[in-house]
């Protein structure tokens, strides 16, 4: 019990060093290896997270900041012109203050009122993208066991799979976004399956710039367009309204894996593997 204990604590001050110096719950996991969430919370009970870890409480700021312009005399659609925050906002915040007297047209009213918008707009904008750098930020470097993980997950999620009526035990997989091809692809490479043993396909709408997709995805795998199989054009409907229009729209392609049986065979056992792993006890 004295062994277990001392291991504990040896763990513990490195865990709270490594917490100190700024690292998130996810790098001290790797760090140092554990990967039991009960043990990692225990580890770090009662050690302040690293700012950059979490939002910053900006709501207090902009709430002191409405009411100063409120007592100032400024209209909900001035606050929000001037603060970018949205009026339902504005209201909770100084509805108890006194309601500044009417000095303008509805004219100039609506004109404030839409750039209000705009910068409520704009302000909700780079709240977004701040959160998806800090998420970003948070991924770090990926080990090949993470990523072997993670391709497995995406290949049964998004791959083909053999069914009971159908037996075809093939590794084929179709996605539209040229991310989830190239982490497929990459997924493929740690497996060691040669680039020679695939074959590509391009599926688009046959009103879609087809000639402009082959390049896009043949650039993508690094592949000369003549080396795609044959484009699978899909048939227009002329009641419905497409709406993956536009230069963004670059239909799916196909990655199909030459002689897969068996390689099918070991993601289906690993994909089981993954789901016992997380039904058990931790």
């Amino acid at each position: 019990m004295t062994n277990t204990h001392a291991g504990f604590e040896s763990l513990r001050d490195e865990a709270v060093a490594l917490r100190r110096a700024g690292l998130s719950r996810r790098q001290i996991r790797d760090r140092l290896h554990v990967h039991n969430n009960d043990l990692l919370n225990r580890l770090l009970d009662g050690v302040p997270v690293p700012e950059w870890t979490t939002r910053p409480h900006a709501k207090d700021d902009l709430r002191a900041r409405a009411r100063e312009l409120r007592l100032q005399g400024m209209t909900y659609d001035q606050i929000q012109l001037e603060l970018g925050c949205s009026k339902s906002s504005i209201s909770l915040w100084v509805r108890d203050l006194p309601k500044p007297e009417r000095q303008r047209t509805s004219e100039e009213a609506s004109a404030i009122a839409r750039r209000g918008w705009e910068a409520t707009l704009k302000r909700r904008e780079e709240e977004r993208q701040t959160t998806k750098r800090q998420a970003t930020d948070e991924i770090g470097a990926v080990t090949d066991r993470e990523l072997f993980l993670i391709g497995v997950g995406l290949y049964w999620s998004e791959g083909t799979k053999s069914k009971p009526h159908a037996r075809r035990e093939r590794v084929t997989f179709i996605n539209s976004d040229p991310q989830m091809i190239r982490v497929y692809l990459a997924w493929l490479d740690l497996l060691g399956v040669e680039r020679d043993r695939l074959e590509f396909r391009v599926s688009i709408h046959e009103s879609a710039d087809t000639a402009g997709a082959e390049r896009y995805w043949a650039e993508l795998v690094g592949i000369g367009v003549g080396a795609l199989s044959k484009t699978t054009l899909k048939k227009h409907n002329p009641s419905t309204v497409r709406k993956n229009v536009g230069e963004g729209y670059h239909g799916c392609l196909t990655v199909r894996v030459a002689q897969g049986a068996d390689l099918y065979r070991r993601i289906e056992g690993w994909w089981y593997g993954i789901v016992l792993g997380a039904e058990r006890p931790a």
